[in-house]
């Protein structure tokens, strides 16, 4: 499974081709998906840029992508777009339109208390285990381990010379992941080096302009869909 992340904390200064507003997410997912992804996750934005949990910004970003597409769509639930956790519980439980599935990144605060709602909202929780932080034993002791949808290993090692050896390193800490599917990325310089792991393990990974700008070769990505396109051909090489 090809998961593909639209925009992540990127801003316009990354350049034109970054989708924020509404229109611009549901044309890079069609193209995207078009291109060969199964799933989307975005990060939706207020119409000034900023990163939002806001009903006001994730009901129109999910309606947007889903009158192009079929597949499903998740979203992020990063501290950095709320970080008060009792204030994200809220902004959760109000939201009318719901994505399918949500990341949770498990080292942050309050990360046990919104999976639990998220999953009483029968929305899919991806579990956020990133390397470098205390994810995994925390993820290990949880009893949500078993409910949620997916682990979203993410390393955070930026080194393609390192990065693969992170990423053993995330998936050793992992051990059996209570059992559930394991989705592997890496980020900016060691996107590719990642996702090739990722294609030879056998595991789903995911490519966007969340993860990087950049083609094997260096050259500049143009946009998802062309992401999208060479991942398929990277993967398990």
């Amino acid at each position: 499974m090809l998961q593909v992340c639209l925009n992540g904390r990127r801003t316009g200064a990354d350049g034109a081709g970054v989708p924020l507003s509404p229109a611009a997410l549901a044309r890079s997912a069609a193209e995207a998906v078009a291109a060969g992804a199964a799933e989307i996750h975005v990060h939706p934005r207020t119409p000034c840029g900023r990163e939002s949990l806001s009903p006001r910004a994730v009901g129109p970003a999910l309606e947007a992508i889903r009158a192009r597409v079929r597949v499903p769509v998740g979203m992020t639930t990063g501290a950095w777009a709320e970080p008060d956790p009792a204030a994200r519980l809220e902004r959760v439980r109000s939201w009318s339109v719901r994505p399918d599935f949500a990341s949770v990144n498990w080292h942050e605060p309050g990360a046990g208390e919104l999976a639990a709602q998220l999953l009483d909202l029968d929305i899919g929780v991806e579990a956020g285990i990133w390397s470098g932080t205390d994810g995994a034993a925390r993820f290990a002791a949880s009893p949500l381990g078993p409910r949620v949808l997916r682990v979203l290993a993410e390393v955070t090692d930026p080194d393609p010379a390192t990065a693969e050896d992170s990423a053993r390193s995330l998936l050793a800490e992992l051990g059996t992941a209570h059992g559930r599917p394991v989705l592997l990325h890496g980020e900016e310089g060691g996107t590719w080096p990642v996702l090739r792991l990722a294609g030879r393990l056998g595991l789903a990974t995911r490519i966007g302009l969340e993860d990087t700008l950049l083609l094997p070769d260096g050259e500049r990505a143009l946009s998802n869909a062309e992401l999208v396109r060479e991942a398929l051909l990277q993967r398990g090489r």
